[in-house]
C-alpha cells in the first residue's frame, strides 16, 4: 500500500478489525519510509460473470435462473432444496474461481449435468435431455445406455 504522505511503496499493518457492518476490514498501517500512520479499508470484490448464450448474446450470470432450471429437472423427485442450493453454490464458486469474466452457457450446463448425475439419475436425464437437445428416442436411449455402463 502506497503511503499517502511520502508515497513510499511499503507499509506494515498495525491493527485489523471488521467495520460495524461487517462488509469491510479496517486496517491501520504504518509507513516503513516515514513512520506515519494511515487507515485503509479492504472490501470484497465481486466480479460480474457474463454468460455467452448459444446465439452469441450475453447476459449476466443469474443464480436464481440456474436454480430454477435445476428445480424443474428435479420436480417430483426426493431431492432437498438445500442440496440444489449447495450445487448452485458449487457452480458459482467454480465460475468465480476460474477468473474468466465470460463463460459459455454450455460450460455451465456441463457443470449442472455433472452435479445432477451424482444427486439423482432421473433429474440428470431430464436436464440432459433438454440441455443436450435430444432429437429423438435413440439419442435418449444412448444416454441411458451410457449411464448404465458407468454404474
Amino acid at each position: 500500500m502506497k503511503c499517502p504522505f511520502c508515497s513510499f511503496a511499503e507499509s506494515k499493518v498495525i491493527d485489523s478489525r471488521p467495520t460495524d457492518d461487517g462488509e469491510r476490514i479496517r486496517r491501520r498501517r504504518e509507513c516503513i519510509g516515514c513512520a506515519k500512520r494511515f487507515t485503509t479499508y479492504e472490501t470484497l470484490e465481486i466480479v460480474s460473470i457474463m454468460v455467452i448464450k448459444k446465439d452469441k448474446s450475453r447476459e449476466l450470470f443469474d443464480r436464481a435462473k440456474l436454480l430454477k432450471g435445476m428445480l424443474k429437472a428435479c420436480e417430483k423427485r426426493p431431492i432437498s432444496l438445500k442440496s440444489l442450493e449447495e450445487a448452485v453454490n458449487t457452480i458459482e464458486t467454480k465460475l468465480q474461481n476460474s477468473l474468466e469474466r465470460e463463460v459459455a452457457s454450455s460450460q455451465i450446463g456441463e457443470y449442472v449435468v455433472e452435479i445432477l448425475k451424482n444427486i439423482d439419475e432421473i433429474a440428470y436425464v431430464r436436464f440432459a435431455s433438454v440441455y443436450r437437445e435430444f432429437k429423438d428416442v435413440s439419442t435418449f436411449m444412448d444416454e441411458l445406455r451410457n449411464l448404465l455402463k458407468e454404474k
